[in-house]
């Protein structure tokens, strides 16, 4: 698996168009990836994560099973040359019962409006955002059970309270439809952070693979780890 770190250029009109629209930040990681098939971002394992703060030029971290073609970027997109890391090592060395610091910008939701029409069928319904700290701890504790980690607080209990939540503005971006209008689509975004203990490798891998949560082509989703250390 590699980890590529673009730092952006904000003197480029192409990055700032990007910050500024998570769908087209979306086709540009995309362009890195040529493909014939229908499911790319599964295809390459592709999930990125735009990082800012209040000092350097913000960077996106993209995560994908192969080095991204980044000849494709147009002239004077990055800050800096980019770097890129094969992690392929380090994922295969992890272990049951391991401890790791994670990073996950995610976007929590809800189903509602799912219950069966006037002929019996199932909606699909639509996605609301949980917007109370309870609410979004209790996502993640749902999400990491089925991602094979428990949540640690800094005394290595499963106290998931001891995470921090730190709310990110909202992502926003713009989407053209079938019928040619043009859709404003907006994302609730929160940065978990903290330390979790792997204990299951395939379930845990999957979600390194494959992300958490949803609106993954929109920079959600990517589990980040380090080792902890005591």
């Amino acid at each position: 698996m590699i980890l590529s770190r673009l730092t952006l250029n904000l003197r480029s009109h192409a990055a700032i168009r990007d910050l500024a629209d998570c769908q087209q930040m979306h086709r540009t990681i995309l362009n890195f990836f040529p493909s014939a098939g229908a499911a790319p971002r599964r295809e390459f394992a592709l999930l990125f994560r735009i990082e800012c703060s209040s000092i350097g030029d913000p960077y996106v971290i993209i995560q994908s099973r192969e080095i991204p073609d980044l000849g494709r970027l147009p002239s004077g997109y990055l800050a800096k040359p980019p770097e890129v890391k094969d992690v392929s090592e380090a994922y295969a060395a992890l272990r049951p019962g391991m401890k790791l610091r994670f990073r996950l910008r995610a976007n929590p939701t809800r189903k509602i409006d799912t219950k069966s029409g006037p002929g019996g069928e199932r909606r699909n319904g639509r996605r609301v955002d949980l917007r109370s700290d309870e609410a979004r701890l209790g996502w993640l504790a749902r999400k990491a059970a089925g991602a094979g980690f428990t949540i640690l607080s800094v005394k290595c209990s499963t106290d998931v309270s001891d995470v921090r939540l730190v709310p990110q503005a909202r992502s926003i971006g713009y989407r053209t439809d079938a019928g040619g209008e043009r859709r404003k689509l907006t994302f609730a975004s929160i940065l978990f952070e903290g330390v979790i203990e792997m204990n299951d490798p395939a379930k845990f891998r999957a979600a390194l693979d494959y992300g958490i949560g949803s609106a993954k082509a929109y920079g959600f989703g990517l589990l980040s780890i380090a080792p902890f250390d005591y």
